[in-house]
C-alpha cells in the first residue's frame, strides 16, 4: 500500500509504476493536503455502522479514512486504468468494494440495494465540473436512501449549488438542490492542495436530504419543466419563457403570471421556488381543465 497519498511525490511514483498520464477531462486532481483531507473526512463524520457510496475514488485519498472508520464503502470510478492502483493502495481493507463504471450510467440505487441490502447511504465525491449538474439531478430524485451528500466541487458550481433568487449563480441547480435538500458551503478549497494544480478553486458542500420535498406539487416532472425553461434563456421575461412551452403561447403565460401575483415582466431568476410551485400548479390545473 503506498505510504502516505498526499505526497505528491508518492502519487508521481505511483502513477508511473502504472504508467498512468492523468487526463485533464475527467477531472483528475487528487487532494495533497492532510488538513483539508481531515476537515473532510470530518464533514462526511463516517461511523461504524454507515455504508458510504464514495465517487471518483482516483487514487484511494479520501477512501481509506473514511473505510477505516466506516462499515462498508462502495466506489464506483470512471477510469479503468486506476482500478489497478486502487486494488493496491487499498490493499488489506475488506470492507471496500471497487466498481468500475460510469456514475450516470450506473443504476446506482440497484447498486446500493445489492452492495448496501438496503440500508442507508451516505455520498462522498469529488466531482469535475462537467458532472456536478447531471450527478444532482440523477442522485437527488433517486430513490437512494440517502442520508448526506459530502461534495468536492468547483467553486462556480458550489455557489450555484446554495444562490438565491436574483443573483447570477441562481439557476435549476440552486432549485434542484434546495427542492429536494439542505445546502450548505462548507469551506473553500485552493488550487494548491492538489496534485496535479487544476486552474479554478474549488469548495466543499454538505447537502442534507430533506424527508419530503420542499414545496409540494402535483407534478414534479412538470415543475422542473417550467424551471428549466425559465432558465433557457435568462434575459427572457418569464411570459417569454413560459410561452414557448404553453399551448397557448404567451398570452396564456400572462394570464398564469398575473394569477400568480406577479409583475408582467418577471424573469425566472426572480422567482423563489415556492413561486415556481404556484406557477407549476396553474399550468397543472389548466393542463386538467382542457384534458
Amino acid at each position: 500500500m503506498a505510504a502516505n497519498l498526499t505526497s505528491p511525490r508518492t502519487l508521481r511514483e505511483l502513477l508511473a509504476r502504472h504508467n498512468i498520464r492523468l487526463k485533464k477531462k475527467l477531472g483528475q486532481n487528487f487532494l495533497v493536503d492532510e488538513n483539508v483531507l481531515a476537515k473532510i473526512v470530518a464533514v462526511v463524520d463516517p461511523k461504524k455502522e454507515d455504508r458510504i457510496l464514495e465517487v471518483g475514488p482516483g487514487v484511494g485519498t479520501l477512501t481509506l479514512p473514511l473505510a477505516r472508520r466506516c462499515h462498508s464503502l462502495l466506489t464506483v470510478e470512471i477510469d479503468p486504468r486506476l482500478i489497478p492502483v486502487l486494488e493496491e493502495t487499498l490493499a488489506g481493507r475488506d470492507n471496500i468494494t471497487l466498481v468500475k463504471g460510469d456514475i450516470l450510467k450506473t443504476d446506482v440505487s440497484a447498486l446500493c440495494r445489492k452492495e448496501f441490502s438496503g440500508k442507508p447511504v451516505k455520498i462522498a465525491a469529488n466531482l469535475p465540473y462537467y458532472l456536478t449538474t447531471p450527478f444532482m439531478f440523477k442522485i437527488l430524485p433517486s430513490t437512494l436512501p440517502l442520508v448526506s451528500l459530502t461534495l468536492l466541487v468547483q467553486r462556480e458550481a458550489a455557489r450555484r449549488m446554495v444562490a438565491r433568487p436574483g443573483s447570477k449563480d441562481y439557476g435549476s441547480l440552486s432549485l434542484l438542490t434546495e427542492f429536494y435538500s439542505r445546502a450548505s458551503l462548507v469551506f473553500p478549497v485552493p488550487p494548491t492542495v492538489f496534485f496535479p494544480r487544476p486552474e479554478v478553486d474549488s469548495a466543499l458542500v454538505f447537502l442534507k436530504p430533506r424527508k419530503k420535498p420542499a414545496v409540494q406539487v402535483s407534478r414534479t416532472d412538470l415543475l422542473f419543466r417550467v424551471i428549466k425553461a425559465s432558465f433557457q434563456q435568462r434575459r427572457k421575461t418569464l411570459a417569454n419563457s413560459l410561452g414557448d412551452m404553453l399551448q397557448g403561447g404567451k398570452p396564456q403565460a400572462r394570464e398564469i403570471i398575473a394569477a400568480a401575483g406577479l409583475p408582467p415582466l418577471t424573469r425566472g431568476e426572480d422567482l423563489s421556488l415556492e413561486q415556481f410551485a404556484i406557477i407549476t400548479e396553474l399550468i397543472y390545473n389548466i393542463s386538467e381543465n382542457d384534458a
